[in-house]
């Protein structure tokens, strides 16, 4: 445990921490503090398989830091081995283009970037600087979201706007689920050798969704954008759309244009066509009793990931592989066998049989013996890639 890591993943109303130790293998104690800012907040930690939830006090993000400290005072076994924090930071626009030990410095890049991430940057700031006040002397890094996308071509990341609003303002795609991407192509050179030679797609699916292309193990194209509405329908977020429907959406409401852009990020998506929730377990159980709105709204993700991962080919030489991650990706085989089916031109095509009995939480191939595209089921890692990159950087 001489090598204990927290990892820290900070958000407006909640935050969700691990403590991983053994370069990363192993996960010590791992919770989630959510409803933060409201009276009914709390938080939560699995130890030892073992639940237990605690109320928090002020519903504070440094009530619940705090809470994570007086746990390592309850057990200074673990409080001796932690080397360090490490810190998800979702947008790192163009100054991050790796992770770093933070520092005074990168602290202000990090505010600089918020502008492009107005719900999650401020909150990173927030756990990062509460980081420091409680855990005084230990070394913190920030992970990003968007660094693993740095290596898309500009024809990928600009946007056909006037020239001046990139260079003035550095308007452009970013892409998200870095982490998640670069964990996965990692891991699939570990269960395929060469595919870091080779052309691979990736669909993180989950209440956020993208997709990811990524030819010889860098990403050279992704769905999301300067922000994350980009690309996929999503849990809440519509995904991509017709811009003029912002001031449509707008004028039919009498509301302003940031109005309108709340209803596409927080009411759209999953949640808006189905009209009764985002969650894709709760609509699966939906559409089994016959709920035409459920399916309806099942379909409509399925066809538009597959589109985009069809998009995303274009930069790729061969598709090699294709791969299932994230919350949705892992466990729906039936969105995992509709996206299959619009893939058909592609010759992508999934075993129907192992697509069903995939078990939970295991790397599967699930490749019909005729597809010219290995297709994966890979759970996916981030807090490891934080670990292992905080490890990396305090130890040089």
């Amino acid at each position: 445990m001489k090598d204990s890591i927290l990892v820290i993943n900070c958000g407006s109303s909640s935050l969700k921490f691990a403590i991983l130790s053994n370069a990363g293998q192993d996960t010590l104690v791992e919770g989630i503090a959510d409803r933060l800012g409201t009276e009914e907040s709390s938080i939560t930690f699995k130890f030892e398989g073992e639940k237990k939830s605690i109320p928090l006090e002020d519903g504070s993000h440094k009530s619940a830091v705090a809470h994570i400290k007086d746990w390592l005072s309850d057990h200074p076994a673990i409080a001796r081995g932690l080397v360090g924090i490490g810190h998800r930071v979702v947008h790192g626009g163009e100054t991050f283009s790796q992770s770093v030990l933070i520092d005074h410095n990168v602290l202000n890049g990090i505010k600089e970037c918020a502008q492009f991430a107005p719900l999650h940057n401020p909150a990173h700031i927030k756990g990062i600087e509460i980081a420091f006040e409680l855990f005084p002397g230990l070394p913190q890094v920030a992970v990003f979201d968007t660094a693993f996308h740095q290596t898309i071509a500009p024809e990928q990341y600009l946007y056909p706007i006037p020239m001046h609003f990139y260079r003035q303002h550095h308007f452009r795609k970013y892409g998200f689920h870095g982490t998640s991407y670069r964990y996965i192509s990692q891991r699939l050179a570990q269960l395929a050798k060469g595919s870091d030679q080779q052309g691979v797609l990736v669909a993180h699916l989950g209440n956020g969704a993208s997709t990811c292309a990524i030819h010889k193990g860098l990403s050279v194209d992704t769905s999301m954008g300067i922000t994350p509405l980009e690309g996929l329908m999503m849990g809440t977020r519509s995904g991509s759309i017709d811009p003029s429907l912002l001031s449509f959406i707008s004028q039919a409401e009498g509301i302003s244009a940031d109005a309108a852009l709340d209803i596409l990020n927080k009411k759209s998506g999953l949640l808006g066509v189905s009209e009764i929730s985002n969650d894709c377990r709760t609509l699966e159980e939906a559409m089994v009793s016959g709920d035409q709105r459920a399916k309806l709204a099942l379909d409509m993700f399925a066809i538009r990931t597959a589109k985009h991962l069809a998009s995303m080919s274009t930069t790729l030489e061969s598709i090699d592989h294709l791969v299932f991650t994230g919350g949705i990706g892992e466990n729906s085989s039936y969105l995992r066998q509709v996206i299959c089916d619009h893939l058909k031109a592609l010759n992508i095509t999934i075993d129907s049989t192992l697509n069903e009995t995939a078990p939970r939480g295991e790397t599967t191939n699930i490749r019909s013996a005729s597809s010219g595209t290995n297709v994966w089921i890979i759970p996916t890692n981030e807090e490891l890639m934080i670990a292992l990159d905080t490890i990396s950087l305090i130890s040089h």
